[in-house]
């Protein structure tokens, strides 16, 4: 399973899916000092020391309560994780917490919110567990993949390291499942260097050889991350956010205002792998929605447990210079949408009606977001899920995805044959025809139809790949390598 979530330091998350997912308010008043260089003691930081302060931590802001066991034996479990783990327990078997609250690294976590600082070889993939075949949904720019000529609906067909035998994906995936093919690529380390043997989307062949290393991804590309497309005499902007990170406000403002002076009103959201982030990136992206909204209309409510009542907040449109005034809006998702994402889409729900859509297939479902818990001198930071988010019609339960909420829904494949925004793959395809007004097959529908030539590529469905024990950037970039 993976483990989805998503945050931000001194301020609360709407994490996503992906072994991860997020978001963070700068609004929201709960706070944890800045984080010291850790110096730890062994008694500050003992095992014991740190999963009482995890318990109680929990006690105090986890937003089901109840759920909680009244007293659990912490000498059972050999890490703070797994504890955690075991006092969310209930909730999670009520479909609540799905490993949303868990323990992470301050330093870490604040390089990634604060610049998209990542390592690896710079590729999101996924999996497709019927035929065990890998395949890359993106490559991110300036990265070790994209140098290598690895980008979206490539094949990695087996894996190795230098002078030893590769293995295939499918004998991987035999062995150990999901899991094993994680664990054979590695890479979220300087010096493991991988031999990938590769298949083009044309059938070509090709073997090289790649080392992760660092970067700072890109959450707006720059290749495809706001354009416009041509359809049909019409002009649509298409916007594909990769995560909410603080660095993406800039560009996102940049690119709404190219979008603002072109006097477009149709759009397409693409928030088919994205996983969450700060809930601060979400209301700025709302706002940038929002042009045709007043700063009396409420975008989201933020709502802790009873005892936290004192910090809810509510939170309103302010339309931005760049902010665009959508006539219809199709957003694009897949079972990796989460939290942020899900939070943006359903703020749009009681404004837009029959003119929102969701193209693609059901959402992660994720309504809930933690805030960060640190505990400085051990570098933790415990993320808590401490308050749920709704929309100005007060609707925010949507555990098991947006689908059943959304006035149309249309289904579509994630088509890897072609580049994501371009207006022959299939999700964009079927958002161009919502746009144009055109019918569609609804999520949960018959399933759509695909040529023999393409079926191998159109009609599956991939999940991304996920280690066990996610870094940040793979938390909130789910299949991200």
């Amino acid at each position: 399973m993976r483990r989805l979530a998503a945050a931000i330091s001194m301020a609360s998350v709407l994490a996503g899916c992906g072994g991860d997912g997020g978001g963070s308010s700068s609004g929201t008043p709960v706070a944890t000092a800045p984080a010291p260089t850790p110096s730890p003691t062994a008694s500050a930081c003992s095992l014991q020391s740190r999963q009482q302060w995890a318990d109680a931590e929990l006690r105090e802001w986890y937003l089901f309560p109840d759920t909680l066991p009244a007293s659990l034996d912490a000498s059972r479990y050999g890490d703070v994780q797994s504890y955690v783990d075991a006092l969310t327990a209930t909730a999670r078997e009520q479909n609540k917490d799905r490993y949303f609250t868990y323990v992470t690294s301050i330093a870490e976590e604040n390089a990634y919110f604060a610049s998209g600082s990542s390592a690896g070889f710079g590729f999101r993939i996924a999996i497709d567990p019927a035929s065990a075949r890998l395949f890359v949904t993106e490559a991110f720019e300036g990265t070790a993949a994209l140098e290598a000529g690895i980008d979206r609906g490539t094949e990695i067909v087996a894996i190795g390291q230098p002078g030893s035998p590769l293995r295939t994906v499918s004998a991987l995936y035999a062995s150990g499942g999901a899991r094993a093919v994680s664990d054979a690529l590695g890479g979220s380390r300087a010096g493991d260097t991988r031999v990938l043997d590769l298949r083009a989307p044309n059938g070509a062949g090709r073997q090289v050889t790649v080392t992760p290393r660092d970067y700072t991804l890109d959450a707006v590309s720059p290749r495809y991350g706001v354009t416009i497309i041509e359809d049909e005499g019409r002009r649509v902007g298409y916007v594909n956010l990769r995560t909410f990170i603080s660095t993406a406000e800039q560009p996102l403002r940049d690119g709404f205002a190219r979008l603002r002076a072109a006097g477009i009103t149709d759009f397409i959201v693409d928030f088919r792998y994205n996983g969450g982030g700060l809930v601060s990136t979400a209301q700025v992206l709302g706002d940038l929605l929002g042009g045709n909204r007043q700063r009396s209309e409420v975008f989201s409510y933020t709502t802790f447990r009873r005892e936290k009542s004192s910090e809810n907040s509510t939170e309103y449109f302010t339309p931005q210079p760049q902010s665009v005034s959508p006539t219809r809006i199709a957003f694009i998702g897949t079972g990796a949408t989460a939290s942020a994402s899900e939070k943006v889409i359903n703020a749009m729900i009681p404004y837009l009606r029959a003119n929102v859509a969701l193209i693609g297939t059901d959402t992660y479902g994720k309504p809930v977001g933690q805030i960060a818990r640190d505990r400085a001198a051990c570098d933790d930071r415990l993320r808590v899920v401490a308050f749920a988010s709704q929309n100005a019609d007060r609707q925010g339960d949507y555990y098991n995805g947006l689908a059943r909420f959304m006035p149309v829904t249309c289904q579509a494949s994630d088509d890897l044959t072609y580049p994501l925004g371009d207006p022959r793959e299939a999700s964009v395809r079927q958002a161009l025809g919502f746009l144009a007004g055109r019918s569609c097959t609804p999520i949960g529908g018959a399933a759509p139809s695909a040529s023999a030539a393409r079926v191998r590529d159109v009609g599956v469905q991939r999940t991304l790949l996920t280690p066990e024990r996610p870094a940040t950037f793979q938390r909130e970039t789910p299949g991200a390598f």
